[in-house]
């Protein structure tokens, strides 16, 4: 079970699902409301600013709900993540038999040229340098579930105060509150698709791939569109996620540019990263290099937003925090906090002077030590930070802040 579960008792007649959409150009929520009857009476949404009704809207028959916003509306970003609550109530003969809490929150993730004709990503119609690291989640107490809810934001809350703005779930769902919490800190969330199937028979880094894609079993393909739509679906209403990625290092990698058309097809409303770290096509709207220790730009994409997906993975070794005292790894390893940490910062450097040049995102390999990977920012099981906190944080936060 990776999943909370609970049993709560609904009415006969109640709200299953919520589609929330907001639109910043027009100042607009459409909030579409999924109940269990084919045509409910009526359903009401009220949207509040803390305690203040700031929008009020009601459709029938199904149809969904289009509220204007106030024209001084908050904008959700990393530096001040405004939600705002919802309230929805579904009406039967003119009696309120069902009511739901939820939020919602005005962003908009997109691509532009800027005036050196580079193809930055956008936030809320403003370039913005999306960095943060890569993000397993993965416990000692609990290898894919978190032991406490307390573990949970602990991770997302640590990120935030090394100075990022973003992070990427890496070959994995979480449980819906890990999202909430994305959400409330103010973490742009890039959502990686789990690996499955057989990939290609090459694994082509540094050019445009031309070999042929995997092909998948009919029942492995069809599982993966189904699970990949549901992922969608269920998270589509989180403001915090900006990023969908279906593959990852060409991984079950098959019929890339299918799938990324659909992907964008099925949720315009956020950028679509088709293969972080290869194989590359020109699809979707950007271009995800990895490049282990240190960054590096091996291709560009003008038409496409360029990104470093993956680089880092600085090591440190620390005795009695552990998965296997006598086996770990990392791309490259030091023996001092001291010197991970300017390792960390020569790298940061380099990337910070790779953005003039097309770089429009990074993410840093990662968050924490995973059983025998040694590059984390923290150990496995939380008890150390290991590189200088203050140090990245000033770094980091100049990076973040590059492009504004």
């Amino acid at each position: 079970i990776w999943q909370t579960v609970w049993l709560e008792p609904v009415a006969a007649q109640h709200i299953a699902q919520l589609k929330t959409t907001p639109d910043i150009d027009k100042k607009t929520v459409k909030v579409e409301v999924a109940t269990n009857v084919c045509s409910p009476d009526k359903v009401e949404v009220k949207v509040f600013d803390g305690k203040n009704l700031v929008a009020k809207g009601a459709a029938l028959n199904g149809v969904p709900v289009e509220l204007t916003m106030p024209e001084d509306v908050k904008l959700w970003t990393p530096e001040s993540p405004s939600l705002y609550n919802m309230e929805v109530t579904l009406y039967k003969d003119g009696k309120a038999v069902d009511q739901v809490k939820s939020y919602t929150a005005l962003r908009k993730f997109s691509t532009h040229k800027d005036k050196n004709g580079i193809t930055r990503l956008q936030l809320n119609n403003k370039d913005y340098f999306q960095f943060g690291p890569l993000d397993q989640g993965w416990w000692p107490d609990g290898l894919y579930t978190a032991p406490t809810d307390e573990a949970l934001v602990y991770d997302l809350k640590k990120i935030k105060d090394f100075g990022y703005n973003m992070v990427r779930k890496h070959v994995k769902v979480e449980p819906a509150r890990w999202y909430t919490y994305c959400d409330q800190l103010g973490l742009i969330v890039w959502q990686d698709m789990p690996n499955g199937g057989r990939g290609p028979a090459e694994w082509q880094m540094h050019k445009y791939y031309d070999g042929a894609d995997a092909i998948r079993s009919a029942a492995s393909e069809a599982n993966y569109r189904k699970e990949w739509k549901e992922i969608i679906d269920y998270l589509y209403s989180y403001p915090s996620i900006g990023v969908w990625v279906p593959f990852n290092e060409a991984w079950g990698q098959f019929k890339t540019q299918e799938i990324a058309e659909w992907t964008k097809q099925y949720d315009p409303s956020r950028l679509v990263n088709p293969a972080s770290g290869g194989n590359h096509y020109t699809c979707g709207d950007m271009l995800d290099l990895h490049h282990y220790p240190g960054p590096e730009m091996f291709l560009y994409d003008a038409q496409r937003a360029t990104v470093l997906g993956e680089y880092g993975g600085i090591g440190l070794v620390l005795k009695d925090h552990l998965w296997e005292p006598n086996r770990n790894w990392g791309y490259i390893q030091f023996n001092t906090s001291a010197e991970a940490t300017a390792e960390y910062l020569k790298y940061a450097g380099i990337l910070k002077d790779m953005i003039s040049r097309g770089f429009s995102a990074a993410v840093y390999t990662q968050t924490t030590d995973v059983e025998v990977e040694v590059n984390g920012l923290m150990t496995y099981d939380r008890k150390v930070i290991k590189l200088d906190e203050s140090k990245l944080k000033k770094m980091n936060t100049e990076i973040c802040n590059s492009l504004k």
